[in-house]
């Protein structure tokens, strides 16, 4: 019995002690990669983006997209966004993930119909906005993010557009 006993405790002394360093070799991972897979799918427009994490609360980074068609229902060519997030979680493990806001800043370039005729003009703008999402992590680190945002175009043009729409369902890993 005794035996037995001083078996099961070694057993869960080692499963506890992998659990503890699965989690620290996670805690470890700061660097995330993703794209957007809705704009990808949709048409030949990519956005990837670099995530790093400072905190289990903060993150920052930058999406860059690529309009590689020029297509005239979309009207980004290209785009950088870097962007800082909070993150709301409930539980500790892994950190920087669940629900975040965003603060974000844009640069645009692209091309716009402002008047609803047929030809299209050439603009470049900056934008300042907020998101909201929610990302999920699982051990290997796998990520699958939700995001939904908006930005106001500073400045004063009649070529550029009012605002931007910020959003996608991004999937990368960490590492």
């Amino acid at each position: 019995m005794r035996k037995l006993l001083f078996a099961i405790t070694l057993l869960s002394a080692f499963v506890s002690h992998s659990q503890e360093k699965k989690k620290k070799d996670f805690d470890n991972k700061k660097h995330e990669v993703k794209f957007g897979a809705i704009k990808m799918l949709a048409g030949t427009i990519f956005e990837g983006t670099y995530e790093y994490i400072y905190s289990k609360d903060f993150t920052f980074g930058s999406s860059i997209q690529m309009n590689f068609q020029g297509d005239k229902n979309y009207n980004e060519n290209f785009s950088l966004t870097p962007f800082a997030r909070f993150y709301f979680q409930e539980t500790q493990e892994y950190g920087a993930k669940g629900f975040f806001v965003e603060g974000f800043a844009k640069y645009a370039i692209g091309k716009n119909n402002p008047n609803h005729f047929y030809e299209y003009n050439n603009y470049n703008a900056a934008a300042v906005g907020i998101s909201l999402g929610k990302k999920w992590i699982n051990h290997t680190g796998f990520v699958f993010e939700l995001l939904v945002g908006g930005g106001r175009t500073l400045g004063n043009s009649d070529v550029a557009p009012d605002g931007f729409f910020r959003g996608d369902i991004n999937i990368g890993y960490r590492f």
